[in-house]
């Protein structure tokens, strides 16, 4: 739990600006902007390491061409997600393949081998793994890079094997088949922890007013490590501002715009944008596009919950316009906001940029 001191210290700080910080304190990266290296014409943007995020996990975006790829390999001791941006990948786990497109993941347990190729070009990968260390061998390697897209010719980047792309996490590659893809829908969440994949709004669904919050994972699929959430919703207004004292919240966009508020300080952010808020961080969000996607990563698991108190369990994959009334997701949050690691500090805020947008 973060002390009192720490909370009040964070409370004042407002977010870093497209630069990576080197402590755990807000910060705000806009798409494009980390720390960035070509790895066999791919280009890996950083935008979370260990130091950034007081060693809870590391995150990257892989951007590259039809055909770029990674082989099998394993890392012993980090929970892994591959969530698609943009484009269209093919996926492998031991034995099975999927063809992922935008909003769709595989989600990686320690010491399960994965592997993927790109199928379009300009695909783009979120790559998560906690704890936080896996990208150190990459980020301390002193290859960074200006650019931010890979090289047209096919010729830059350097080759780096598993074991020199993530050491010293101890990476293994492996020699195992590429078989088919196969069209299943993978809707459904595992009970435990284990390698599987999920389509785009599905897996254990959420309403919410004018909104949809769907687990692509859960803590019990990671080990306890984290949980996310892919959000679609309409226009919606601020939330009230609130902080917690004992997980950290990461906003992405995928799609529209989302007002994002933390810390007195107002910004937009819109399609491949992120904000890391530390435990600590007074924040409030608001969708400000008809069918804004947001993928929330959150660590460790301890508000996973909050999603299902209060939003209402659905089959639906789409959000309908005035099902639920707000009223009633308030009060079924005040019952509870005492165990979800959840206090508000005042009312939404005001928009204050760009009003006539």
């Amino acid at each position: 739990m973060t002390s009192p001191a720490d909370l009040s210290a964070i409370h004042g700080l407002a977010p870093v600006i497209d630069s990576l910080p080197g402590e755990a304190v807000p910060y705000r990266l806009a798409d494009g902007e980390g720390l960035r290296y070509e790895v066999d014409n791919q280009l890996w943007t950083v935008i979370a390491r260990a130091a950034d995020t007081g060693g809870l996990f590391d995150a990257a975006f892989v951007l590259g061409p039809r055909g770029a790829a990674a082989g099998f390999h394993s890392l012993p001791d980090h929970q892994r997600s591959y969530y698609v941006f943009d484009g269209c990948a093919q996926f492998w786990l031991p034995g099975q393949s999927r063809i992922l497109t935008p909003g769709d993941s595989v989600h990686v347990p320690p010491g399960v081998p994965v592997a993927y190729r790109m199928l379009g070009h300009m695909t783009k990968l979120l790559f998560w793994s906690a704890p936080g260390g896996a990208l150190d061998a990459l980020t301390n390697s002193g290859g960074e890079v200006a650019s931010r897209v890979y090289s047209a010719d096919g010729t830059a980047g350097v080759h780096r094997s598993p074991e020199q792309l993530f050491a010293p996490s101890a990476a293994s590659a492996h020699d195992l088949p590429l078989v088919s893809a196969s069209d299943a829908w993978d809707d459904v969440l595992p009970a435990g922890v284990e390698g599987y994949f999920l389509r785009a709004h599905t897996g254990d669904r959420r309403a919410w007013p004018d909104s949809i919050n769907a687990y692509g994972a859960r803590g019990r699929t990671t080990g306890g490590r984290y949980f996310s959430v892919l959000t679609l919703g309409g226009k919606l207004p601020y939330i009230p501002q609130h902080f917690h004292r004992q997980h950290t919240e990461n906003f992405f966009v995928l799609s529209g715009r989302v007002w994002l508020y933390a810390n007195g300080v107002e910004t937009l952010l819109t399609a491949g944008d992120y904000v890391h808020a530390p435990a600590g961080t007074i924040h409030s969000f608001a969708f400000d596009a008809h069918n804004t996607k947001m993928l929330g990563m959150l660590t460790s698991d301890i508000f996973e919950k909050f999603f299902d108190v209060t939003g209402e369990d659905t089959d639906d994959v789409v959000h309908t316009q005035g099902l639920i009334n707000p009223g009633d997701m308030m009060a079924k949050l005040g019952a509870a906001a005492a165990d979800l690691d959840l206090e508000f500090v005042g009312p939404p805020p005001e928009r204050t940029r760009a009003t006539d947008l």
